[in-house]
């Protein structure tokens, strides 16, 4: 991904690694800081459902698709070097006709401040999205292993760089296969919600797991292919909201399929859609719109939200104004 730079603003962090196997100068995407959140008036979540409901979505955190192996991880072997992705690993992923996601009767914890209470939350949550994961790639008759996680509190380096970094919360890296959240930032960097709007935090590890979902079904090393064959920034940026947008309906699909034991109110719904809305980058220039406009940042996690069948988060086959 050498030259796809992020947005100047709101701020994102750029890690630049290069490891054996990938291109130097790769760019890690980081989840941008967002403002404090516009809180809704009641009575308006139906309107911003019927506002959403034609859209689509983004959240943008760090991938890439190198590396010396997969860690002796089962499945698609991504990391190898030479590997390829045919153009129906992405359009055409057996994914797509496994239904909506089970459910798996997941029950959180209430958060409290400090690391320790969102450590409790972020591991139980992973833990659920092990569960629903792992029985959707088996509907599908593929192969999978859940993701390794790193939930820092204090500084650290890995394959995609150091961390934390300004404005940083969360990325995942391929190279492995890591779930990387901070506990303090994850909660600094959301506009300053109050612990009780779960959903906001459960949403960036649901968009984070996504981007493992991705990796393990080969739909990751496709879009970085792409990526890699465009000539001109733009395209690769447009290139790059598809894969972040479909991280997004997945982390939607999996709220939704929740629903029954993690139940949400009007209000941490509409704590949801506002932080998502703030994060697009529709006034960025479009060769650095590589997340998604505020409406479809939004829309891609309602649409999985709501229906929850995987197909529907097929964003390699949307057209483009339903990903811009």
């Amino acid at each position: 991904m050498a030259g796809h730079n992020p947005p100047p603003a709101p701020p994102s962090a750029e890690v630049r690694a290069g490891l054996p196997g990938g291109p130097p100068g790769t760019i890690y995407r980081y989840e941008p800081r967002r403002p404090a959140p516009r809180r809704a008036p009641g009575g308006t979540i139906a309107g911003i459902l019927g506002a959403l409901a034609s859209a689509v979505v983004v959240v943008v955190l760090g991938f890439a698709l190198f590396g010396p192996g997969d860690g002796g991880v089962s499945g698609p072997d991504i990391l190898r070097p030479g590997a390829q992705a045919g153009k129906e690993t992405a359009t055409s992923n057996r994914l797509y006709t496994t239904g909506p996601l089970d459910p798996v009767s997941c029950r959180l914890p209430s958060i409290a401040p400090g690391a320790d209470s969102m450590r409790r939350f972020m591991n139980v949550l992973s833990d659920c999205l092990d569960g629903s994961w792992r029985g959707q790639f088996g509907k599908a008759r593929m192969p999978f292993s859940p993701p390794n996680r790193i939930f820092w509190d204090a500084p650290g380096r890995g394959p995609c760089g150091t961390y934390p970094s300004p404005g940083a919360s969360a990325f995942y890296c391929p190279a492995n296969n890591t779930m990387y959240v901070g506990l303090e930032h994850i909660v600094e960097t959301s506009g300053g919600e109050p612990l009780s709007h779960y959903a906001v935090f459960a949403r960036v590890i649901a968009h984070e797991y996504g981007h493992h979902v991705q990796d393990r079904a080969g739909i990751l090393l496709y879009g970085q292919q792409e990526m890699e064959r465009q000539r001109d920034a733009a395209a690769r940026a447009a290139v790059s909201r598809r894969i972040e947008l479909q991280a997004q309906c997945f982390a939607g699909a999996f709220l939704g399929a929740e629903r029954a034991t993690l139940p949400m109110t009007r209000a941490q719904y509409a704590a949801l859609i506002n932080d998502v809305q703030g994060r697009g980058d529709e006034r960025q220039p479009e060769d650095k719109r590589d997340h998604g406009s505020s409406r479809n940042y939004a829309g891609w996690v309602v649409k999985g939200y709501r229906d929850q069948r995987l197909a529907v988060c097929n964003t390699w086959t949307a057209p483009a104004e339903d990903v811009d």
